[in-house]
């Protein structure tokens, strides 16, 4: 057993659909969230700034001594975590490597396809994860920028989303794939629309739920599920006004966050952090 709160971070309110998934799969599990909506978005920075918010971000979780990390965060995921392998004591885990292994078993015709942020699009690492698993892998991957503000703003089903998304989406419907990763932890919000456009036949992989069910398989393994659970089981922590962040994370989570937020300077974290 381990009574260690689990860590989970994201550049602002999308790795909240991870942490659904965890409380749903992982119930007696402990969570603190950190979200880092003074900064967002973290999927138009460059490579350097990327890792050095996400060491940051650990930095900060650090302090409350987790049994694990989770980078929510499929920018984080793709670009600085193959950048900071080994440099912790504990299990620092990325939704990219679950939501790709999850695809390759998904597909049934080697086609997949993968949105994200611009970042992610860039970084190529879907494709590269998915190669290691099945080098004969096709992909199609589609930088979708706009997406992110479209669920921060609650346009998540209207009309706008659909059209916006259906032009997005054309390259990847062409391709044929089978399969297509939601590549950004906010798309899952977007899921009836994607759906909607590319069909019953496609299936859609979300990183959150993949991610979490990895994270559950591994704890079970090591014996490293909670068995007491504290009264502040969940705790929330943004780097801007927690405000806009109560009133969508309870629609994120589907659960009241009321009075559970708490703001930090994030750049305490990050200015005695060298590149």
């Amino acid at each position: 057993m381990d009574n260690r709160r689990i860590g989970l971070f994201d550049s602002g309110l999308g790795g909240l659909t991870v942490m659904k998934e965890l409380m749903e799969l992982l119930p007696d599990e402990s969570i603190v969230y950190f979200g880092d909506t003074g900064r967002i978005p973290y999927g138009s920075k460059s490579v350097e700034t990327v890792i050095k918010y996400t060491k940051s971000d650990i930095k900060f979780l650090q302090t409350f001594e987790p049994k694990t990390i989770i980078a929510a965060c499929g920018t984080a995921s793709a670009i600085a975590l193959p950048q900071l392998e080994g440099q912790y004591n504990i299990p620092v885990i990325g939704v990219l490597g679950a939501a790709a292994r999850a695809a390759v078993k998904a597909t049934r015709n080697g086609r997949v396809g993968v949105i994200g942020t611009a970042g992610t699009v860039r970084s190529d690492a879907y494709r590269r994860v998915m190669e290691q698993t099945e080098p004969e892998i096709q992909t199609v991957s589609v930088a979708c920028p706009l997406f992110v503000p479209l669920v921060e703003n609650g346009f998540a089903e209207k009309e706008a989303a659909y059209l916006i998304a259906k032009e997005y989406l054309e390259p990847i419907k062409t391709s044929g794939a089978d399969t297509l990763i939601l590549g950004c932890t906010h798309y899952p919000l977007l899921k009836k629309v994607i759906s909607e456009i590319m069909g019953d036949q496609v299936t859609l992989i979300n990183p959150g739920f993949a991610a979490a069910k990895e994270i559950k398989e591994e704890l079970i393994a090591k014996d490293m599920l909670a068995t007491q659970t504290p009264e502040d089981q969940y705790r929330f922590y943004v780097s801007d006004d927690p405000g806009e962040f109560t009133h969508l994370g309870s629609i994120f989570l589907e659960k009241s966050i009321n009075g559970m937020i708490g703001r930090v300077d994030i750049e305490q974290y990050t200015e005695a952090l060298a590149l």
